[in-house]
């Protein structure tokens, strides 16, 4: 029997060291050391036909000899899915997918197990019972593919290597990593040192075999994915699936992207037979309001290479106590209080007295400057309580001297405002260059100051 060893390992980062530190010298994190002991195997028992592997020996090759072929990708009967991997899951890669208890992740990929055209595909549960996950396939509307997926509970490597060799899916899903154990490692599951020997197993696998393989992680209290950061290095494309268990809308953004754009994101409504693909993101982004209303505004955001119209709101109201609140869900605060601050000094405004509110319907969370015009349009419709026409969209970048600002693929942004029904759509003078505004049958407002917007818009 191989010699045991205790190592410590920051769980973290996954630092490993051979005596107890304080503080992490990679992480600079303290107190995260945990002792765990390791059980290195013999040179003669491989992990995934190891011998096979070891007889290939490597050689440097000149970048000009080697031939590249366009990778075939296998299609899902999932757009958003296509859309965030980058068109498609590519043979061999190793996908992780992140989020918060209950929110959808093991409906998502069982609904991607039942659902992959003429594919052999084993799903490994090491939380759930076979019971249990047949009874979310029936709960499932379309189950096409069901007489090929097979449905496998156990939590050792080793056992499910030999079940893979026996089957020979095409594609596997691990749910979840950390309830996966090596039997080379002699710790608790879902320590540091298991979530990295069974991750390194699994990406041996997918690469000598071309063989997708998702994981499921689970995240901490900070949001992060549980285990150590070396498990995003090792994975080809880390999803992260996003939303509020107590509303019916998910998002699934691309964190990391081997094969594809890093900045996509897909969205998802829950219903009771699974999740539904939301291919126009506006439809959930814009409320259907019966009378206009003071403090709303539609901005023009795009998120990643994808347009959609987000709905803005505000409130300002009369402080009722000696420190004015500042509150924004979904927007970054210090970024508010900057437009605030440039409502006050260029435009004369007395916000610096007021609440001011600011939410993003739909829940989501907005990072694109081009939203700042629909922004200040909100807070001064809130305040002087004068409705914008719903007909009316925003799409620019305000500066701190209060200049219109030019944002990127305006011409995207214009024609979703156009498909969308809007009428008039308000975009920087600068933002002309370069463009046929001719083509659109929108009507585009240019503006090179925040005073002609108000002038425009209140009078």
């Amino acid at each position: 029997m191989a010699k045991s060893k205790s190592a410590y390992f920051c769980q973290s980062c996954g630092y490993e060291s051979p005596k107890w530190l304080g503080k992490c010298p990679a992480c600079s994190q303290w107190n995260t050391f945990v002792e765990e002991v390791i059980q290195k195997a013999p040179a003669n028992v491989p992990d995934w036909k190891a011998s096979g592997a070891s007889s290939r020996i490597a050689k440097p090759s000149a970048i000009q000899d080697i031939a590249y072929s366009e990778e075939h990708r296998i299609q899902t009967s999932d757009g958003e899915l296509n859309r965030v991997l980058g068109g498609g899951v590519v043979p061999g890669s190793l996908v992780l997918i992140g989020g918060e208890p209950g929110i959808g992740k093991s409906t998502l990929m069982l609904q991607l197990a039942l659902n992959l055209p003429n594919l052999k595909i084993l799903y490994v549960s090491g939380e759930e019972s076979e019971h249990q996950i047949k009874m979310r396939a029936e709960r499932l509307s379309t189950i096409t593919g069901e007489r090929d997926t097979y449905i496998l509970t156990e939590t050792s490597t080793q056992n499910i290597f030999k079940q893979i060799e026996l089957l020979e899916p095409q594609a596997v899903i691990i749910d979840s990593i950390q309830t996966l154990h090596s039997a080379h490692i002699e710790s608790t599951p879902g320590s540091v040192s298991q979530v990295r020997e069974c991750t390194a197993e699994l990406l041996k696998f997918a690469k000598e075999t071309s063989t997708p393989v998702f994981l499921i992680g689970h995240i901490t209290k900070d949001g992060t994915i549980a285990g150590p950061k070396i498990l995003e290095h090792m994975v080809d494309t880390v999803l992260q699936f996003e939303g509020d268990r107590h509303h019916v809308y998910r998002i699934l953004r691309a964190v990391k992207n081997r094969f594809g754009s890093a900045s996509e994101l897909g969205i998802y409504e829950m219903q009771g037979n699974g999740l539904r693909e939301v291919s126009n993101p506006s439809e959930i982004l814009l409320s259907q309001r019966e009378e206009e209303l003071s403090g709303i505004t539609i901005s023009a955001m795009l998120e990643g290479v994808r347009p959609m119209l987000i709905e803005t709101q505000a409130l300002v109201s009369t402080s009722a106590y000696g420190t004015p609140q500042r509150s924004a869900t979904g927007f970054d605060t210090k970024r508010m209080n900057m437009l605030l601050a440039v409502l006050e000094k260029r435009c004369g405004f007395r916000l610096s007295v007021k609440d001011v509110f600011l939410n993003i319907a739909g829940g989501l969370r907005v990072e694109d400057p081009a939203v700042d015009l629909g922004i200040i349009a909100a807070i001064i419709s809130s305040h002087e309580d004068i409705p914008v026409s719903s007909k009316i969209c925003f799409a620019a970048e305000v500066g701190l001297s209060g200049e219109i600002r030019a944002v990127n693929r305006i011409e995207q942004r214009i024609a979703e405002a156009q498909k969308l029904g809007f009428e008039q759509i308000y975009i920087s003078k600068y933002n002309q260059k370069g463009i046929d505004l001719r083509r659109f049958d929108i009507e585009i407002k240019s503006l090179t100051k925040i005073e002609e917007a108000f002038g425009f818009l209140f009078g």
